[in-house]
């Protein structure tokens, strides 16, 4: 079986897939301090309670875009399952998709995953939002190319912005409150809720609208990312919610650049 490992900044996704077919996935945090052997252990312990062993392990693909962790990525794969793993970026790594950028070598391990998956899975052109640590928009062109994005700070990023430079402001969480907020607030933390909630989903609406103004306004956008469901429900610029978005695009990935034992 295939492991897919997608690493960003807050969390690292680790997902099992039989051919197509997801058959399990687990989120751990991501710490440039942990060590191969400790995701060896962790992932051993998962992998087991879905009635499979670490053997089944045959094949891994990495997208990671902390610099850090990744060969510690390298090493599991070395050394806990005997595998040496593609990784995005490298370049023998063949994506099939055209980079249209002034420095392509600049370009996001994890957008250029979210373009092949585009390809392969959506119509074309479109917007890609991925809700992670930053918030990502990119232009997807006809085949996949990768035309070009945005980025801004993610939501939680901006929470912890307000908590850290504000002396008087608590730390908030999102999810739990977001639902049916009304835009005004009447105390400090509904005023910080809105704030972040209501302004968050105003510059999703503006920046789609802006990028639908400019390159086409019929434009499908395609979220991803952990709190895309939850801006989906409130953005109606959105028109679909892909949650595996960059781990299909790793599968994909990993079967054009499979090379058959001979």
């Amino acid at each position: 079986m295939l492991l897919a490992v997608d690493c960003g900044n807050t969390n690292i996704v680790f997902a099992l897939y039989d051919g197509d077919i997801q058959r399990a996935n687990w989120r751990i945090s991501t710490d440039p301090k942990r060590s191969a052997d400790e995701y060896l252990v962790w992932l051993a312990q998962l992998v087991s309670l879905n009635s499979l062993v670490v053997d089944d392990v045959t094949d891994m693909i990495i997208a990671s875009v902390v610099p850090e962790v990744q060969p510690k990525l390298i090493n599991l794969a070395s050394h806990g399952f005997g595998i040496v793993p593609q990784v995005v970026g490298d370049s023998g790594i063949d994506l099939g998709i055209d980079i249209h950028i002034d420095r392509p070598d600049q370009a996001g391990a994890d957008r250029l995953v979210n373009a092949v998956a585009a390809r392969d899975f959506h119509d074309l052109p479109a917007i890609i939002l991925d809700f992670g640590t930053a918030t990502t928009f990119d232009l997807i062109g006809k085949g996949g190319a990768y035309q070009g994005g945005i980025i801004a700070p993610g939501v939680n990023l901006s929470v912890e912005a307000l908590y850290m430079a504000a002396a008087r402001l608590p730390r908030l969480a999102v999810e739990p409150w977001a639902a049916d907020m009304p835009v005004l607030g009447k105390d400090t933390v509904s005023a910080m809720q809105s704030g972040i909630f209501w302004g968050y989903v105003s510059m999703v609406e503006g920046l789609i609208g802006r990028l639908r103004r400019d390159h086409g306004k019929d434009l499908p956008a395609i979220a991803t990312g952990g709190l895309a469901p939850l801006f989906a429900e409130h953005v109606k610029a959105i028109s679909i919610v892909d949650p595996d978005l960059t781990l299909k695009g790793l599968v994909r990935i990993h079967a054009q650049n499979k090379t058959e034992p001979k």
